[in-house]
C-alpha cells in the first residue's frame, strides 16, 4: 500500500498582465512534478484541448506550452501550494496549504477562474474563495482518470474559456 508523502509545489504559475482567464488544477501529478510543469502525464488531455480550442499546434516543450497559454490570455496554476498526497491521487489530498492565488489575481487582468475538475473547485471554494471573492467555474477534468469524457466532449465543455 502507498503511503502519504508531503510535497510542495515547486514551479511557478504561468501568467502575465494580459491573462484574462485562470485555469486551476489541484496539485501537480507525479509526472508533472518530475517534468516541473503542468499536465505532464502523456495521457492528460489538457494540452490537446487547449491546442484544439485555440487552433494551435500541439505544444511539446515547456516554452511552447507557455507561449500557447500566454498568447491566448490564459493563466495556469494549482489551488494547492503544499499537501500530503498518495502518488497523484486527488482523493487522497490532505493537510492543504493553499497557493497565493490572490497575488496572481492582483498582478494580472484575470476576469474568470475555471477549475480543471471537481476537486480543484471544491478546494478553491474551501480555501481561496473567501480570500478572492471570485467564483470558480467547474470544467470536466482533462485527467485520464476521467474516462467518461471523450476529447470531443471535453472540447464542447471547455469552449467556454474562450468566450
Amino acid at each position: 500500500m502507498s503511503e502519504y508523502e508531503t510535497h510542495t509545489h515547486t514551479f511557478a504559475p504561468v501568467f502575465d498582465q494580459n491573462s484574462r482567464v485562470l485555469i486551476l488544477g489541484t496539485f501537480p501529478s507525479v509526472k508533472s512534478r518530475e517534468q516541473q510543469f503542468y499536465y505532464g502525464h502523456p495521457q492528460n488531455r489538457f494540452w490537446k484541448v487547449l491546442a484544439a480550442l485555440t487552433d494551435s499546434p500541439l505544444p511539446v516543450s515547456v516554452p511552447e506550452k507557455k507561449e500557447l497559454l500566454l498568447s491566448n490570455g490564459i493563466a495556469v496554476w494549482d489551488v494547492i501550494a503544499s499537501c500530503a498526497i498518495i502518488g497523484s491521487s486527488d482523493t487522497s489530498i490532505k493537510d492543504v496549504v493553499p497557493a497565493d492565488v490572490p497575488s496572481l489575481l492582483s498582478g494580472s487582468a484575470v476576469e474568470r477562474i475555471y477549475g480543471n475538475g471537481a476537486k480543484a473547485c471544491q478546494l478553491y471554494d474551501r480555501y481561496l474563495l473567501p480570500k478572492t471573492n471570485m467564483p470558480i467555474h467547474k470544467l470536466p477534468s482533462t485527467s485520464p482518470a476521467n474516462a467518461a469524457y471523450s476529447l470531443e466532449r471535453l472540447l464542447e465543455s471547455w469552449r467556454i474559456i474562450l468566450s
